[in-house]
């Protein structure tokens, strides 16, 4: 039978921290014997499709256009 997961106020303040402003993306909690051992962010950045086409192209270096 499993350990029941106990998470005291560290744990929550921890959780909370990397949850707080994440607007994309995911958290990881990794469980060992019952007690949290490892917290993982992995955050996400969407940029909007429009601005990104009414941005002017980047010059390309001088070296591209050799022959």
């Amino acid at each position: 039978m499993a350990k029941p997961l106990e998470i005291d106020e560290v744990w929550q303040e921890r959780i909370l921290s990397q949850v707080s402003g994440l607007e994309y993306g995911s958290v990881l909690i990794t469980v060992h014997d019952g007690r949290i051992v490892q917290i993982e962010r992995t955050e996400r950045k969407r940029f909007d499709n429009q601005a990104a086409q009414a941005a002017p192209p980047a010059p390309r270096s001088a070296a591209a256009h050799k022959p």
